[in-house]
């Protein structure tokens, strides 16, 4: 197959279609985030993601169930856990084996000891809690004390918040780096380290745009950085630098809210020869997801399939055609009584123009790993060299029923 060097990934951070058979051990059970929500606002109108067959893959009240324009599936989840990372290093053929810890009971004190140290205060918080919750609850004495707000989830984070007038951004960043560098082997783990900035008055503290999120680099190999090995281009929108801490990764294209991180994945597609655009659209799970605004999360995903139509042209339209792809990384249904993620199955939907024309209606079917969608696409990329984990469904997309 003649290889494809154009290749788009938008993904719909927490957008999940129904929860994974072990959802129940991760307390999930009847998690269905896109179901659930259409039901929750009484329909979802979203007629370019039906035609690209989003409602073929659940019961999506407003959604009818189509036969997509390209091609249309989900993949669930092999590795532990439901968090950002995990899901996009799977994403790109990196299957976890063991869990990153996390801390739903707070941070024990000789783990949090040091931090303090490097600080000069004591923290407040050390608790699993919402971030706009917790800082409208110690926010007025953070800023009296000007102790830092410390606070977990259910995934590995440690996230520092603090008032910008009282901690600048290059102070916060310095104790966020400075925590990154603590918590970055056992027995105290984490995940991410995410510095929380915000600003207002009591009862109306509100998060800013200055989060930066210090990351694990992924323990092996990925997609990007087999792309990178070949000559090609892999350009990150969003937090996606972040999430891969640098790795396999060209270019960095910064981008806050999902009007701007979509401007950032289209005209960086419009821009591309040869090689991998990945954007994350993170305000479905950050800001609606997490708050459980089921409301806004409809007006989100409404907006975005409004511009869809030019974030195809973006890719598909070019004269040397191209791959797009959305898809998600777990679920953050916003119906349920919990605010963090949800382990679900996320959906995949592709469409190809130019060397390599999808064929219209392809069933992907439900597969097993997110990995598959990074062996898929290493396939199309024609890569002599791929490390990661996955089964290609490529020969679905050509029409020809693959064995997996």
């Amino acid at each position: 197959m003649p290889p494809v060097t154009r290749m788009v990934i938008a993904v719909l951070d927490g957008v999940g279609v129904g929860a994974l058979p072990d959802a129940q051990a991760y307390g999930d059970a009847g998690s269905n985030t896109l179901g659930n929500l259409s039901r929750a606002v009484g329909g979802l109108t979203l007629p370019n993601l039906a035609r690209m067959g989003l409602g073929s893959l659940a019961s999506i009240q407003g959604v009818p169930a189509l036969v997509p324009s390209g091609a249309a599936g989900s993949l669930g989840e092999l590795s532990p856990g439901k968090d950002t990372l995990t899901g996009h290093w799977e994403l790109t053929g990196l299957v976890m084996a063991d869990p990153i810890p996390t801390y739903p009971d707070g941070f024990p004190p000789e783990m949090l000891a040091p931090f303090e140290a490097a600080a000069g205060a004591r923290v407040l918080g050390n608790r699993a809690a919402s971030g706009t919750e917790i800082i409208q609850e110690l926010g007025e004495e953070h800023v009296r004390t000007a102790r830092p707000i410390v606070y977990t989830s259910a995934d590995s984070v440690f996230q520092v918040a603090a008032h910008e007038a009282v901690i600048p951004l290059e102070r916060l960043y310095e104790m966020c780096a400075k925590a990154r560098e603590l918590y970055s082997r056992p027995p105290y783990l984490v995940g991410r380290v995410i510095a929380r900035p915000f600003a207002g008055s009591p009862g109306t503290f509100q998060r800013t745009a200055g989060r930066h999120d210090y990351s694990l680099p992924p323990p092996g190999p990925t997609l990007l950085d087999d792309l990178v090995l070949a000559g090609l281009d892999v350009v990150a929108v969003g937090k996606v630098g972040d999430i891969f801490a640098g790795r396999g990764i060209g270019r960095h294209v910064p981008a806050v809210g999902n009007a701007n991180i979509l401007r950032g994945i289209i005209e960086s597609a419009r821009g591309l020869s040869r090689g991998l655009v990945l954007g994350n659209l993170v305000d479905f799970d950050m800001v609606y997801g997490h708050r459980n605004d089921a409301p806004g999360f409809a007006r989100a995903l409404e907006e975005f399939d409004r511009r869809l139509p030019e974030l195809r042209e973006g890719v598909l339209g070019h004269p040397g055609g191209g791959v797009l792809v959305i898809v998600s990384d777990h679920g953050c249904d916003p119906t349920t009584p919990s605010t963090d993620h949800s382990r679900e199955y996320v959906p995949v939907l592709m469409e190809g123009t130019g060397p390599l024309a999808f064929a219209h209606g392809v069933d992907i079917g439900q597969r097993p790993s997110f990995a598959d969608l990074a062996a898929t696409l290493a396939d199309l990329a024609g890569l002599r060299r791929y490390r990661g984990r996955g089964r290609s469904f490529a020969p679905r997309l050509l029409g020809r029923q693959d064995s997996g």
